[in-house]
């Protein structure tokens, strides 16, 4: 990913929490007008959202986008599914990792990279419940310390 001009649109944190994330890609995405300038406004939601692999292209699947307010009758569908814009290559790759049992893919966060929308999608592999509640001991033990050091 290139450091300049980036600003993130949205991030899907809860993926953070629920997966490990094993390998992220960069993949461009395809969207109507509207769906751009909702994006601007930062209106969209990642949370429930995932890829899929159907007929060799990845689709974005149940990830909403609000329609443009000042939109007309041409206005989006808030959660279409979407296609993502990767290399063959890519694409390979990700069906190899996909195929692995408990590995999904997961779009992490949305942003625009030199005036495109671009979308951070990460192969995960779920985490079990043990493996959350470890996660959160650490950011707590992680905090108290920083307040420690604070004062």
């Amino acid at each position: 990913m290139s450091e300049q001009k980036e600003k993130i649109i949205t991030t899907n944190r809860k993926a953070r929490h629920e997966y490990f994330i094993v390998q992220s890609y960069e993949a461009g995405i395809s969207l109507v007008g509207t769906e751009v300038k909702a994006l601007r406004e930062n209106n969209a939601n990642l949370v429930d959202g995932y890829a899929r692999i159907i007929d060799g292209e990845v689709w974005l699947i149940n990830v909403h986008i609000g329609k443009y307010k000042q939109g007309n009758i041409n206005n989006h569908e808030p959660f279409r599914k979407r296609r993502l814009l990767l290399k063959k290559s890519e694409i390979r790759k990700l069906i190899k990792a996909t195929a692995e049992k408990g590995h999904t893919l997961v779009p992490l966060k949305f942003y625009f990279s030199k005036g495109k929308v671009k979308v951070e999608l990460g192969v995960a592999k779920g985490k079990k419940s043990y493996d959350k509640r470890e996660d959160i001991a650490k950011k707590d033990a992680k905090r108290t310390i920083e307040r420690k050091v604070k004062l």
